[in-house]
């Protein structure tokens, strides 16, 4: 089978890994600084917090920026449920804003008219979760405008997004959000086998995920309640939660971390050529924006014919061994969301759903297997010209 993303492992990375397996720290030791570090280079952010899924990274940036009980956070439906249930893991509750029909990205307009309706009911979000969804940025700028005039923090869910730019500068900087959270799970850019991080510029906001990460101890005498009675000493200040990144995958996302670039401009490559294969049969890609490069997490394509085709096309593409996937349903359709019987559905989300099929892509993808994936798709379209 196909996979519709797998992770590139290379020498270097084994090599890593082996090093700091044979060192004296397996986990809290020099090379989660180190990668935070890496990172912070990369993106031009000041601060990084590492963690062991990005899920985690959403759960802290939420406490961090004070989300709570009687607050509400709004994202995409086109999502990982983990974009909504951070809110619910705080006390808090979660809505929707519908997508645009042709990106899958968060609505400009309909965020403003959502926000007009909130203030006036009083119900505004006191967080809200653009998805850079497949890699391609949201637009940042008037999604910051607005929280400005409404009031409301700003956590960049950049899971798909890693080595993405959103006019000229990279996805992380924080320029026009609060938080951005990476995801480095194998089917990702890069990869630390499970973990995630949280990149902001805000002291305040690093020194509490750093704190709540780790149990909630602090080893910091400045920070203690009591003085500290020797080395050996700390004290929990705080509930927290053992969200911690090891020593191993932060080597390993280290090592992937110098190849970023080559991931990028392969799964650009990749994509640009589904663009011209495709160009003639009658599906559709995502639109891609000119002001923002994606780094091509996903490439997704628009099926004509509704659910009932779409479902014949991704049946038939796995029968042939290629590992089409669907991102995603929308998240309110979730049986756990169902049942709480308050939350609308989202017409464009729910037509996205309905006819979009995700395409193989990945830096190890040959030659051979990209000519059988569009072969495949050109024959159970009607389209029977081969591909070369």
């Amino acid at each position: 089978m196909i996979p519709y993303g797998r992770q590139d492992i290379t020498k270097a990375d084994i090599e890593a890994v082996v090093k700091v397996l044979r060192s004296s720290f397996l986990t809290q030791g020099p090379s989660v600084p180190a990668f935070e570090q890496k990172l912070c280079e990369y993106t031009s952010a000041k601060y990084a917090v590492a963690v062991n899924s990005c899920t985690s990274a959403l759960h802290l940036s939420c406490l961090a920026l004070g989300l709570g009980v009687g607050d509400i956070l709004w994202t995409s439906p086109i999502t990982f449920v983990a974009s909504a249930n951070c809110a619910l893991y705080c006390g808090a509750t979660v809505d929707f804003v519908d997508i645009e029909p042709d990106t899958a990205l968060i609505s400009i307009e309909k965020l403003k008219a959502k926000l007009e309706y909130a203030e006036k009911k009083r119900k505004l979000p006191k967080i809200v979760i653009p998805v850079h969804f497949s890699g391609q940025p949201c637009n940042m700028k008037e999604i910051h405008a607005l929280s400005q005039k409404y009031g409301f923090k700003i956590i960049e869910d950049a899971a798909h997004a890693i080595g993405s730019k959103y006019q000229d500068e990279p996805i992380g900087n924080c320029r026009y959000s609060d938080i951005v959270v990476f995801s480095f799970h194998p089917v990702k850019i890069i990869t630390t086998g499970e973990g995630g991080v949280a990149m902001t510029n805000n002291s305040l906001y690093a020194e509490k995920m750093e704190l709540l990460r780790s149990h909630g101890v602090t080893r910091d005498p400045e920070k203690m309640h009591d003085n500290p009675d020797g080395d050996w000493y700390y004290e929990q200040i705080k509930l927290g939660f053992n969200y911690r990144m090891t020593d191993i995958q932060a080597t390993l996302g280290s090592s992937q971390l110098d190849r970023i670039d080559q991931y990028v401009l392969r799964r650009t490559e990749i994509a640009k050529r589904y663009d011209a294969q495709l160009d003639s049969m009658d599906i559709e890609p995502l639109v891609q924006l000119s002001d923002r490069d994606s780094a091509h997490h996903l490439y997704v394509v628009m099926v004509r014919g509704g659910r009932h085709e779409r479902n014949k096309i991704y049946n038939s593409l796995r029968e042939k061994g290629i590992g089409v996937s669907l991102h995603y349903m929308p998240v309110y359709n979730q049986p756990y969301y169902k049942k709480k019987n308050d939350i609308n559905k989202l017409v464009v989300a729910e037509d996205y759903f309905n006819k979009t099929i995700s395409l193989p892509i990945f830096p190890g993808l040959s030659r051979n297997d990209f000519n059988y994936i569009v072969n495949q798709l050109s024959f159970l379209l009607n389209y029977n010209t081969p591909t070369i």
